[in-house]
């Protein structure tokens, strides 16, 4: 296999980790936010707005991590760094 056949191979793969690896943090952190502002507000249910609230900047900042993880991905697969220099020096 040549230079860019490896430079595209490998770009897949680890774009796809990255998505897969990075997802898995997230969703299992808003699943415990969500089950956790459930509790509160069976125990507490005067305090929704605030409870709520919370919820919604929590799980945002949460989800974050899995926005950068996505945006990694598309780098790697749509704007690589490496692709120029592979194709520079290969003579192509």
């Amino acid at each position: 296999m040549d230079n860019i056949g490896l430079i595209g191979t490998a770009s897949i793969l680890v774009a796809g980790l990255t998505i897969a690896i990075g997802s898995i943090a997230p969703a299992l952190g808003e699943g415990k936010a969500l089950s956790q502002a459930l509790l509160s507000l069976a125990q507490q249910p005067d305090e929704a707005n605030t409870i709520i609230r919370t919820l919604f900047v929590g799980m945002a900042l949460v989800e974050s991590t899995a926005i950068y993880c996505f945006v990694v991905s598309l780098i790697l697969v749509f704007a690589n760094p490496f692709w120029n220099y592979v194709i520079a020096h290969s003579g192509s």
